[in-house]
């Protein structure tokens, strides 16, 4: 019997951080990376390209860090997720971490078509805004609903609540109403740690999912929104003095997945920092070249300049990472020429694969992203090349 022949596809797979503004207080949350056996690779690029977010230190007066349970594993259905606590008394609720929206939602005990079990490792639980003393829904006449106009179609209910929709561009949407109640945290400041602080936030109480927010196999209780409006958790405790403008979203790489979500700057000594485009409605930043072994690529520089239709998005709700065909045949064809004497090359399903007889770390060289202010990505061959299938002959 000859050796086992693996076949591995070629899939960029970013793990990255972003830090906006100044240190300061901070807040912390666990992350967790959730997976499925069995998802073909065809199958997340469909529904990412339909969508189109241990030393950890900080700057004064610091940051509390959550160990984080997940596997990490590009070729699979995942979600990277984390807990929030909710209402008097507090209820805790998962909710889906992305920086490609700004709303923090969860379903509420009204919800039609709200999915009612998960595949997660997770009991779903409903927000009831009628047992949580501190919960008011929010008024068409509160100026904080014009917020909500910016990044939802809202407006106003019979019971002059502000109403909003959502149409996430994967195809799901949720719709439902503003409420405003306490979210609960732990708070570093300086060398104490605050359990149970609370503040009150501004979020979505679901009464209506579509799409794949209602599949068991990814379902979770919500989603929390980190982007840049007047109305994501980031901009209304930043507005009350409670944090900073700022959050770190650390997603490990390796085996064990996971990372870390801060509310606050995380700083390391050995860690390297590229500015994001300012003015960007998503979080933009520059990636200028890109290098295998060494060598950079030809790739004319203005594939990557941000512009309408061009820019380097960083999106923790997209599983994989993808390049513009200007950059990715290039690369392509740069891995193909370095491991051209060991793997035989083929082309499955419009993927370009490799089939291999030993380990990709053996064979495949380091790929670097470089970035504006001379941040570099390295990535090993495990995190570029994906296992499709195995062949025994």
């Amino acid at each position: 019997m000859s050796p086992e022949k693996v076949a591995v596809a070629v899939v960029l797979v970013v793990v990255a951080e972003m830090v906006l503004g100044d240190g300061g207080k901070s807040l912390s949350w666990n992350l967790q990376r959730a997976s499925h056996d069995g998802v073909e690779l065809s199958q997340l690029r469909d529904r990412d390209l339909l969508r189109h977010d241990r030393i950890l230190q900080q700057k004064p007066p610091g940051v509390v860090n959550f160990d984080v349970e997940g596997t990490y594993d590009p070729s699979v259905v995942g979600l990277y997720y984390t807990k929030v606590q909710l209402g008097t008394p507090p209820k805790e609720f998962y909710v889906q971490i992305d920086t490609g929206s700004d709303v923090l939602w969860v379903s509420c005990n009204s919800c039609n078509g709200c999915p009612t079990s998960t595949e997660l490792e997770m009991k779903l639980k409903f927000f009831d805004p009628s047992s949580s003393s501190t919960a008011s829904p929010l008024s068409c006449s509160d100026r904080r609903c014009a917020l909500g106009a910016q990044t939802s179609e809202s407006g106003c209910s019979d019971q002059n609540k502000c109403v909003y929709t959502f149409q996430y561009v994967d195809g799901s949407g949720t719709s439902g109403y503003y409420i405003s109640d306490l979210m609960y945290f732990n708070k570093t400041v300086g060398n104490s740690l605050t359990s149970n602080s609370s503040a009150p936030v501004i979020f979505g109480c679901s009464t209506s999912q579509t799409g794949d927010l209602t599949k068991s196999d990814r379902a979770v209780d919500g989603i929390f929104g980190f982007g840049q409006q007047g109305l994501s958790v980031i901009s209304q405790l930043s507005s009350i003095g409670v944090t900073p403008n700022a959050f770190s979203h650390c997603l490990k790489g390796g085996s064990q997945g996971g990372g870390t979500l801060v509310l606050g700057q995380v700083v390391e000594p050995n860690m390297v920092y590229t500015p994001l485009v300012p003015l960007q409605p998503h979080y933009n930043v520059n990636l200028q070249s890109i290098s295998v072994k060494g060598q950079t690529l030809p790739i004319d520089p203005t594939v990557f300049a941000t512009s309408d239709t061009r820019g380097t998005i960083i999106d923790s709700g997209t599983t994989l990472a993808y390049l513009a065909d200007e950059a990715y045949d290039p690369f392509v064809t740069a891995i193909t020429q370095a491991v051209s004497q060991s793997v035989h090359p083929i082309v499955s399903k419009g993927n370009q694969c490799y089939i291999i007889t030993s380990s990709v770390s053996d064979i495949f060289p380091p790929v670097n992203l470089n970035f504006a202010g001379g941040a570099s990505m390295i990535l090993k061959p495990e995190d570029y090349l994906v296992q499709q299938n195995s062949i025994v002959s």
